[in-house]
């Protein structure tokens, strides 16, 4: 059976021409720094993003672990927003890799107020860790997608640095900010010290994210990249595909977005269904089943009986992803689908 496969954007398959890039990609050693595909894919990161330096990395925790370990010192505090991936979704890493602990605050949508950022931040007191970094997830995973308004993030990156603060960006899916908002990704990173954004999920790309931010901070997170096991040989037949996401995949991404917006309009209309559609912001749509009583594991099963995959677990909530290799034609099977669950 042929699945249409709404679990995640992590499924997305390279498509043509990156794997022809790849066969043909001009390779030497990264630790080395003789990587040519490799090092022109971090110069086009770093100039689209508006950063002095980028550094490839293997995935997007690894990138996020590494921006961490280069911020912080041990014993230090970090400021997250509370169902962020960083904290859901990176198996303890900063306690265990950083040795920092997490201040956490509930966030609207996944963003957190500015003012609830700077009443959180440690005084100068022998007793507390000093606060030492603020983490933003833009979009926000657990939110359903959403996006981080500006105006918000220059508040908060604004607030950071008035108290001597780094600010962090967990962008893996920072082109679908850019394309939602309609701006370049450079005004989004701007709002950050550092930044991380995938090449796979919507942009196709097999393997790989990318770090930016300024050239002495780059210098200091290979350090830490390479104690990690990133330290990658002939590393630009994936950077090769990077290149093509970079060049190709980032302009398609409001057909997920419009796709997204199909399904959960159709999926909501369905008795038993409720979905936020403020939340329907870019390419995740989060459905609340509570109405079908049944739980998000039992529609997942369904679902997979009808050739379609979806992300379900013991709450009666939801995931579906759209992306690359998703027509208009699978978002409708999929709502039809759902509807025959919901008479059964």
């Amino acid at each position: 059976m042929e699945f249409i496969d709404l679990r995640s954007d992590t499924v997305t398959l390279p498509t043509q021409e990156m794997r022809e890039a790849m066969y043909k990609a001009e390779v030497g050693d990264d630790v080395y720094g003789e990587d040519p595909t490799i090092n022109k894919l971090e110069e086009m990161a770093a100039d689209m993003l508006g950063k002095e330096d980028a550094m490839f990395v293997t995935s997007g925790t690894q990138g996020n672990q590494v921006c961490v370990m280069t911020h912080t010192r041990p014993g230090e505090e970090i400021i997250l927003e509370e169902k962020c991936h960083i904290i859901t979704y990176e198996v303890g890493g900063l306690g265990y890799l950083s040795g920092v602990q997490a201040r956490l605050i509930k966030g609207k949508h996944g963003a957190m107020n500015p003012e609830d950022i700077e009443a959180a931040i440690r005084e100068d007191d022998i007793h507390q860790p000093r606060t030492s970094l603020i983490c933003v997830e833009n979009t926000h995973n657990r939110a359903g997608g959403t996006v981080i308004p500006m105006d918000v993030l220059q508040k908060t990156y604004e607030v950071a640095h008035k108290h001597d603060i780094q600010v962090h960006m967990d962008g893996a899916r920072i082109f679908n900010a850019a394309t939602y908002l309609k701006v370049p990704v450079k005004e989004i990173a701007k709002y950050a010290d550092s930044v991380m954004f995938c090449l796979s999920k919507g942009l196709c790309a097999p393997v790989g994210s990318i770090v930016v931010g300024s050239k002495e901070f780059i210098s200091r997170a290979r350090k830490f990249r390479k104690m990690m096991g990133g330290g990658l040989r002939q590393a630009g037949f994936l950077a090769a595909a990077g290149i093509v996401a970079l060049e190709k995949m980032t302009k398609r991404l409001q057909e997920d977005h419009d796709n997204a917006r199909l399904l959960a309009e159709g999926l909501n209309t369905i008795p038993g269904i409720k979905i936020d559609m403020d939340t329907v912001q870019t390419n995740i749509v989060i459905c609340d089943i509570g109405g079908l009583n049944m739980t998000g594991s039992e529609l997942s099963r369904r679902l997979f009986e009808k050739g379609i995959r979806v992300n379900g677990g013991n709450s009666p909530s939801v995931r579906f992803v759209t992306h690359h290799g998703i027509e208009k034609q699978d978002v409708e099977k999929a709502i039809e689908a759902v509807k025959l669950i919901a008479k059964e």
